[in-house]
């Protein structure tokens, strides 16, 4: 299977905008150019398959594909965040549980 240079760009801006926007809603800032083409891209694959298993189906085109993907790099930020169990909704609440009175 041969891949084109223009597909190769195209997922390159798909996983940039998707990564950028997923860094936006779950941290607030992106992760810098290369951070966010590969939580894109690797969003893009979670989307692409979770999606249609809830019977979601975005359709096709540039901005389905930018939609897609940033769904599931929210949600792998989220898994990651999750198993990290770095900072997030519950760490003040971690922080200030085992606080001495």
């Amino acid at each position: 299977m041969r891949m084109s240079g223009e597909s190769l760009l195209v997922i390159l801006f798909v996983g940039l905008v998707a990564g950028w926007l997923a860094g936006q809603i779950v941290r607030g800032t992106g992760f810098g150019i290369i951070g966010d083409i590969i939580i894109g891209i690797l969003g893009a694959f979670v989307g692409s398959w979770l999606l249609p298993q809830l019977g979601v189906h975005l359709g096709s085109g540039m901005i389905s594909a930018i939609v897609n993907a940033t769904v599931g790099a929210v949600l792998l930020l989220l898994v990651v965040r999750l198993v990290r169990g770095g900072g997030g909704w519950g760490s003040s609440w971690r922080g200030s549980w085992g606080r001495r009175w």
